[in-house]
């Protein structure tokens, strides 16, 4: 597959490899549980290792020179892992798996991969670590130039930065698990990463202080590496046995490695917020990096649920886009829209309506004081406004690197395998949304501190969401715009009733554990229902489901002899006779070539 070639000229094996290499019907639903089991006990272990930071080191110079250096694993976990990474290797890897399926006689095209990109990878990695460990100074100056401590984020900066490494190692294997349809391994990294951190944070924060936390994340980095070796192997040794007879045949997949550029840039620009926030953050009273780094944890959980959804059908929409199956593709990103925007809107409702308990339940001890609470709970509020549009970017701009992959097949032209202005246009919607996150946090910053800050972050995030739903029809996912904007309209709405009877709900009740679960409680209630009135399908669904399945069986209806018997079966359609050519294929959902 070139860079956006020709679906029709695709033969009709090619095609219908997406449909043979579809996954079996309940597979996506259970390896979602999985995953989402597994994410969530990671989840809660990074949960509580922010309760210990705030617990031991409370909110003040020294956690801002260590948010400062997490400022390096917090970039290199988008690019190297969850992102960039992603975008770049599970189209690849589904390409070869593609090809794999079509040419069962010949070399494994998954291992001609791997020898052709491993090697390379390992050496920018250790490239890119040396270089963050050696400009650790310069860095720290352009990331925060009024910290009040640098030193200690040099220090803390230097360690942080062996994290480069392991985590592109991490990001590289994920992404041929998840293409090979495997999602327990990849799902168990971050209970290891976390695990790291929290025992090194447990047995030496009264040795090291904070540098304790800084020794943890490089741990726990290389934890989650150990984790994913094993599988990958595995996955490898299985493809050599099944394809042995063909190891001296030509190759089958060809690198474009222009294509990796604007992927990288996207993500860059993307983390960019993050630059924005600490470098204007700075210059705000010491504490002010803390309370925006608590609430963006806190309400990431909301939008990281979403992402989920995404992480386990993005493979199914790039095998698809490598068969060049562009319906079955709009059809796999529609309703990823919906379930994503349904489950992070019932999230964003909660925290809009019970953000001070939540707060005060997880972080308010120690040296966490009550107005740290207020602080954050404030901040939480705001960057709520921006998590529909961060977890829509997370489901548009996988679809959209997809259709150009950085492989192409050896068999295919080489025409329109150069640059194309068209593969930048993430890049520029994403600059776009932090021009706007600049104008908003210049002027709101100085009236409203780090409120102002995050009502940018929220401002520029949802211009580039705008701009990417445009991006994905340029780029010939043809979605059906009028029942998508729909969609979310619905559960807009559903979401803004809930988090108004919601909130009353939490101010009311008598304790914080009360106030939370109560608050919970009417937001997931209200979103429900009005979600089900409303018509929105990703609510009605599950609510009639739920319905059916706890309400009594329908009684047995009696025949004429006093015997009871079950309603019989609808007769069955005749079959079709068979047909010696099939039907030929619609061209819904195909380019032609060139365009």
């Amino acid at each position: 597959m070139t860079t956006d070639q020709s679906v029709a000229e695709l033969p009709a094996a090619r095609r219908g490899s997406a449909a043979e290499a579809a996954p079996r019907r309940g597979f996506l639903a259970k390896a979602f549980g999985v995953t989402a089991l597994l994410s969530a006990a990671g989840s809660a272990l990074g949960l509580l290792r922010d309760l210990l930071l705030a617990r031991y080191f409370g909110a003040n110079q020294g956690t801002d020179a260590f948010l400062v250096a997490w400022t390096v694993p917090e970039t290199a976990a988008p690019l190297l892992i969850e992102d960039a990474m992603a975008f770049l290797m599970v189209p690849a890897f589904s390409l070869a798996l593609v090809l794999r399926e079509e040419r069962p006689d010949g070399p494994d095209p998954v291992r001609q991969l791997v020898k052709a990109t491993l090697p390379w990878l390992l050496l920018a990695l250790c490239t890119l670590s040396a270089a963050a460990a050696l400009g650790a100074p310069q860095l720290v100056d352009v990331l925060a130039p009024g910290l009040a401590d640098p030193q200690l984020a040099v220090t803390c900066t230097r360690i942080t930065a062996i994290t480069i490494l392991p985590f592109g190692v991490v990001g590289y294997l994920t992404s041929a698990l998840r293409a090979h349809h495997g999602f327990t391994a990849p799902a168990t990294i971050y209970v290891a990463y976390n695990l790291g951190i929290l025992g090194l944070l447990l047995t030496c924060h009264r040795l090291w202080g904070v540098r304790s936390a800084a020794l943890g994340v490089a741990f726990g980095s290389l934890l989650m590496a150990s984790v994913l070796i094993v599988p990958f192997i595995a996955r490898l040794r299985a493809g050599r046995r099944r394809r042995a007879r063909g190891r001296s045949a030509a190759r089958s997949l060809v690198l474009i490695p222009l294509a990796m550029l604007p992927v990288a840039a996207f993500t860059l620009t993307r983390q960019a917020q993050v630059f924005i926030e600490r470098y204007l953050g700075s210059g705000l009273p010491p504490g002010t990096i803390s309370h925006l780094n608590y609430a963006a944890k806190v309400s990431q959980l909301a939008m990281t649920s979403a992402i989920l959804i995404v992480t386990v059908t993005f493979p199914v929409v790039a095998r698809a886009l490598a068969a060049g199956d562009l319906t079955a593709a709009r059809d796999r990103v529609e309703k990823d829209l919906g379930q994503a925007s349904a489950v992070v809107l019932v999230g964003t409702a909660f925290l809009m309506a019970c953000a001070p308990s939540v707060v005060a339940l997880l972080f308010e001890r120690g040296a966490f004081g009550a107005h740290d609470t207020a602080a954050t709970a404030a901040v939480i509020r705001i960057y709520s406004f921006g998590l529909p549009a961060q977890a829509l970017v997370g489901v548009m701009v996988r679809p959209y690197f997809s259709v150009r992959p950085v492989v192409r097949r050896a068999d295919a032209p080489r025409t329109d395998s150069g640059p194309r202005l068209l593969d930048w246009f993430p890049v520029a919607a994403m600059g776009l949304g932090l021009l706007v996150t600049v104008g908003v946090g210049l002027a709101a910053t100085p009236r409203f501190g780090a409120l102002g800050l995050a009502a940018g972050n929220a401002a520029g995030i949802t211009t580039t969401a705008v701009l990417l739903l445009r991006g994905l029809l340029l780029r010939g996912i043809a979605l059906r715009m009028r029942p998508v904007l729909g969609g979310q309209a619905r559960l807009l709405a559903a979401a803004l009733g809930a988090a108004a009877l919601g909130a009353p709900v939490a101010e009311r009740a008598a304790d914080l554990l009360a106030a939370t679960l109560l608050g919970a409680l009417t937001v997931v209630v209200v979103f429900a229902a009005l979600g089900t009135l409303l018509g929105a399908a990703q609510v009605r669904g599950p609510v009639l489901a739920l319905a059916r399945a706890v309400s009594p069986p329908a009684p047995a209806r009696p025949t004429a002899r006093g015997r009871h018997r079950l309603p019989s079966p609808a007769p069955a359609e005749p079959a079709a006779p068979p047909s010696a050519d099939p039907a030929p294929r619609k061209a819904e959902g195909t380019l032609p070539h060139g365009r």
